[in-house]
């Protein structure tokens, strides 16, 4: 008995193709429905510790990238780019400042940067590193920012670089190539950015070490503003940090630093404020008196170039507004109280402030900060330095009468020409207390 047989008809290859293509459109729709997008899977790092994050980008000096996330990382983080000295690197740099604990306490990211090349020094000088998304170590930084913005929407309006010597001089570049990305920066022992420019290759630049490399300000700042020709948006603020026995980049580029970024934001060169925050230091504020003015620098009076110390991360903090303090110290007021009188003739006026400590501890050396009527202008004045003579005015206590007791007062006084308005200043603070005025 044969074997029953079925014969089958053989469909065209084309056919074919054709049905199975049918068929999985309808698949591959829900497949693509259901994907996580791109950005979501790129995985964020362990928190906490200190990782080295490759692939992150565009990265034509072959940099090295490590990420610091605290556990208490916010959402839509700021960003703390922290960049190493010469023969630094990321690690040592994370394990030497305190930028990793400060991110434990306010929730933000440190970026570490770290050099691969033999000397372990930034690019701050071929012309690629001095031009925006020119190439060389900027460029992956800029790439390192972008990974992170990526990966945890941090806040684009909250990103900062800060550094030490190289790293100090690369904050000048960055802010100057990328004045669209970085909100501040704070520099430790730098140079203005521009003025390690070479053309030879070389990574160093002797005259700009030694400080003797000197521009007008309107000079330094079209340095800065030919790295992004035409830009017009608002320009990130600076903070700089100088020793005056620096010897391996010298003192007189903490003026050249000055020069440029007042030039570049726009504000005066004479100082709205000057005050010594710590024995030994000189710190002066152009464009505003508080805490995130637009231009902060620091002098050190007999540091060297190694100037860097516990507590200062914590100042630049400060500066860019990350430690929740708000544009300026918010202390509680009633601590102080001053009364203010003036005596007035045609042109000038003779003023008397009394200065009553109301809290309960005693303070040792204190700052009354006032604004002074429009049109006044200081000429002279008794019981303290003042500076500047006009406007938001900084009283800083003499030798004999810094130390007030609780419910001691101490009474200085100032001489002012006015225009016509010969009233005593409104509202005081002293040492950013609020003080009760009468």
């Amino acid at each position: 008995m044969s074997t029953p047989t079925r014969t089958l008809k053989r469909r065209p290859l084309r056919t074919v193709l054709l049905a199975l293509v049918t068929a999985l459109v309808p698949l591959l729709a829900a497949v693509t429905l259901t994907a996580p997008p791109a950005a979501a899977a790129r995985a964020a790092v362990p928190t906490a510790t200190l990782t080295e994050v490759t692939g992150f980008g565009t990265n034509p000096s072959n940099l090295q990238m490590y990420l610091y996330v605290p556990d208490s990382v916010t959402a839509h983080p700021a960003v703390v780019v922290a960049v190493h000295y010469c023969t630094g690197s990321g690690p040592a740099m994370y394990s030497g400042t305190e930028w990793a604990q400060l991110a434990d306490t306010y929730g933000f990211v440190v970026i570490y940067p770290s050099v691969t090349r033999a000397s372990k020094c930034f690019d701050v000088s071929s012309p690629q590193a001095l031009k925006r998304n020119g190439g060389s170590d900027p460029v992956g930084i800029k790439s390192m920012i972008d990974w992170v913005t990526d990966t945890y929407s941090a806040d684009t309006s909250k990103i900062y670089a800060t550094g030490i010597s190289s790293g100090a001089m690369m904050t000048n570049v960055l802010l100057g190539d990328y004045p669209d990305v970085f909100a501040a920066g704070a520099a430790f022992s730098g140079v203005p950015f521009g003025c390690f420019a070479t053309t030879d290759g070389s990574e160093w630049n002797s005259a700009c070490a030694n400080g003797t490399i000197t521009h007008t300000p309107q000079e330094w700042g079209d340095l800065v503003r030919a790295a992004y020709p035409g830009y017009t948006g608002t320009r990130p603020r600076m903070q700089v940090w100088h020793g005056t026995e620096d010897a391996t980049l010298r003192y007189p580029n903490f003026g050249e630093e000055i020069k440029e970024w007042t030039n570049v934001l726009g504000v005066s060169q004479t100082p709205a404020a000057t005050d010594s925050p710590v024995s030994g230091w000189t710190r002066t504020r152009y464009g505003s008196t508080g805490d995130q003015a637009p231009v902060e620098a620091i002098s050190l009076q007999g540091v060297g170039h190694n100037l860097y110390a516990y507590g200062m991360a914590s100042r630049a903090l400060t500066f860019f507004g990350l430690d929740g303090s708000g544009p300026a110290p918010q202390p509680q007021p009633g601590a102080c109280k001053v009364t203010a009188t003036t005596s007035a003739w045609n042109t000038g006026l003779t003023a008397s402030v009394t200065i009553t400590n109301t809290g309960t501890t005693t303070v040792n050396g204190w700052q009354l900060a006032f604004t002074l009527p429009a049109g006044q202008a200081i000429t002279n004045g008794w019981g303290a330095t003042y500076a500047p003579t006009t406007g938001a005015v900084t009283a800083t206590n003499v030798s004999y009468d810094g130390t007030l007791a609780p419910s001691a007062s101490v009474t200085i006084g100032y001489q002012a020409s006015h225009t016509g308005n010969s009233a005593a200043p409104p509202a005081f603070t002293l040492n950013g207390t609020a003080c009760t005025a009468s």
